[in-house]
């Protein structure tokens, strides 16, 4: 009989240890936490322009500023540096680039047309 007793009695203080972890906010689940960690969404060496309506796009330069790489929601490009009167251009025969100073625009063919663009203050 007194065997039976202090196996319940074990039984029960195995069962109280393990629930009332789950009361007091103390945390049993070794792999990791519950928070979820938000990850640059920037990629690296680029920088990020901001345009109306919530639309961005980045720009990564490539050998010494003889091209850039064109980073849009959809695809990435490359274009290369074409002559400009004034600030930097680029292109590759459909989309043009034209940077000046700290704002942008992108013209690529009749499907995207981005004036105004700000660099992103980080």
């Amino acid at each position: 009989m007194q065997r039976r007793l202090m196996g319940i009695a074990g039984a029960s203080l195995i069962l109280v240890s393990l629930v009332l972890p789950g009361c007091g906010g103390a945390k049993i689940w070794p792999f990791g936490s519950d928070t979820v960690q938000e990850r640059s969404r920037t990629p690296a060496n680029a920088t990020e322009y901001q345009c109306a309506g919530g639309k961005r796009f980045f720009v990564r330069t490539l050998e010494g500023g003889a091209a850039v790489w064109l980073i849009l929601p959809e695809r990435e490009l490359r274009l290369d540096k074409l002559a400009a009167d004034s600030g930097l251009r680029y292109g590759n025969g459909i989309a043009v680039l034209e940077i000046n100073g700290n704002e942008a625009s992108l013209k690529d063919g009749a499907a995207i047309s981005l004036s105004g663009c700000g660099m992103a203050s980080n």
